[in-house]
């Protein structure tokens, strides 16, 4: 159960930092807040409401996944706070860790967005999020994915996720 990679996914305001910092503690690996490594050009673009692009994350996902890869190399393992919205980016990730584990936050617009009113220090405007959940796709039965439903509490979801863990079977 210890000592894997693990990134924590999705929309902005689902409760990826707070997933994932209890999860981390938890399992006794550092936790990895993945707005912290975005470029000061993202954070100038999003601050003023402008949805990053492909192009625009493509050099934070392998900044992120090189994280991941160092968690691999040391064998400590990761908990890594990021949105993976898509696809695409989630293989970047992967390409760092072919067993990466994504848990993934899942909620609607009309349950987020009042979490994200509440947020004042962070860059990221509630106006961004229906091009988040436009951006989004859910992670498909071919990935390694648990999708839970941020209706629960922190608590909750951070033991569903070590429990799903306690069942999976040991990396080698």
């Amino acid at each position: 159960m210890k000592n894997r990679n693990i990134v924590v996914m999705g929309v902005a305001g689902c409760g990826k930092s707070s997933v994932g910092q209890a999860l981390a503690a938890a399992l006794g690996q550092p936790f990895i807040e993945g707005d912290r490594f975005h470029p000061q050009e993202n954070i100038a673009l999003m601050s003023a409401g402008i949805p990053l692009d492909d192009q625009h994350r493509q050099g934070w996902l392998e900044t992120l996944a090189g994280q991941l890869a160092e968690g691999l190399a040391d064998g400590r393992g990761r908990v890594l706070a990021c949105s993976a919205l898509k696809r695409r980016y989630r293989d970047i990730l992967r390409a760092a860790d072919p067993q990466l584990l994504f848990v993934h936050l899942t909620g609607t617009p009309e349950l987020i967005a009042p979490r994200m009113r509440e947020r004042t220090a962070h860059f990221m405007p509630q106006s961004l999020l229906d091009s988040q959940f436009a951006d989004l796709e859910p992670p498909g039965e071919d990935e390694n994915a648990l999708a839970l439903d941020v209706a629960d509490t922190p608590e909750n979801l951070t033991r569903a996720a070590l429990d799903h863990l306690a069942r999976q079977p040991a990396q080698s």
